[in-house]
């Protein structure tokens, strides 16, 4: 029987099958206000940001595009272009709004407030310091969630379905946009997990845990640009 997150947050979400090795089951992993004067908020990779005051999940990474807007990414499966994003330190306090999306790529656009927002490369010591290539069999693969925190493991290759590859790093509802990087260099956004035939995310001793599926940021920032959409050009901040 297929196990499915999608009770733990109040969105729709998309659920894709995948299948590498053996037949698997996909999961997605998701979990305003008015802003009034405050202090700005630091986000960035690694963040855990609120999606219309309902779901939780982690912002991919921030920066700029070609306009010059402070741009960032997560999950399309957290929510829509016209969604309200507010950090989940402060959920009360609306910073973004989702601009742009693609379901079949499970990516959404956000655009913030830069009188709102501090944007960073470093979220607890997660460092994004630029856009790689997507990784190849064997390189080891990071990630940073809200849910999780920081885990590690290999990459076993690409997915079923376009734009998706296989890491050995675990995910939970939450972790949803999470940005997977190989040597600091940003590649992915967690996407989902596969069947609960293992624990989701056992890393203290060993990676004996479901693999994650991530969706390839290359992949999602060509779709963006075909489109000109926000987010064209972007380059993580930093760098």
């Amino acid at each position: 029987m297929r196990s499915d997150w999608r009770r733990f947050a109040g969105v729709r979400m998309l659920v894709a099958g995948l299948g590498v090795v053996g037949a698997a089951v996909l999961m997605p992993l998701a979990g305003g206000g008015t802003a009034g004067a405050a202090e700005k908020v630091v986000l960035g990779g690694g963040s855990g940001i609120t999606i219309d005051g309902d779901a939780h999940c982690t912002l991919t990474a921030i920066g700029t595009d070609v306009r010059g807007d402070l741009i960032g990414f997560t999950s399309a499966h957290c929510g829509g272009p016209g969604a309200l994003v507010a950090p989940e330190s402060d959920e009360a306090l609306v910073v973004g709004e989702m601009v742009a999306g693609n379901e079949a790529l499970d990516y959404a656009v956000i655009r913030f407030d830069p009188a709102l927002v501090t944007p960073t490369n470093n979220v607890e010591g997660f460092v994004i310091d630029g856009l790689g290539p997507d990784p190849a069999f064997g390189q080891v693969a990071c990630k940073l969630g809200r849910t999780t925190g920081q885990s590690c493991g290999v990459t076993w290759g690409p997915g079923q379905d376009p734009g998706t590859i296989v890491n050995q790093v675990c995910g939970a509802p939450g972790d949803s946009g999470a940005p997977v990087t190989v040597n600091n260099k940003l590649v992915g956004m967690i996407h989902g997990a596969y069947s609960d035939a293992l624990p989701t995310c056992v890393v203290k001793f060993i990676p004996l845990h479901t693999p994650a599926v991530t969706m390839s940021f290359n992949t999602q920032l060509a779709d963006i640009t075909a489109k000109n959409r926000p987010g064209t050009g972007f380059r993580p901040i930093g760098t």
